[in-house]
């Protein structure tokens, strides 16, 4: 995950989280921002996994 992609990836989180937080927040709000973090979550997990995976010696 490059620097940009990086930054946005951790803006979304904090805005999604923050969103959560609202009192005033309805259950199908409430539903989709927890879909879109989850999915945000994942990428973040995906990208660590792909780049661990480029760290592992190549085996012949």
């Amino acid at each position: 995950m490059g620097s940009l992609e990086a930054f946005i990836h951790y803006e979304n989180l904090t805005l999604f989280k923050k969103q959560l937080a609202a009192p005033q927040l309805s259950d199908e709000r409430r539903q989709m921002l927890l879909r879109l973090l989850a999915e945000e979550e994942a990428k973040g997990r995906l990208d660590r996994t792909c780049r661990s995976d480029r760290r592992l010696p190549q085996s012949e």
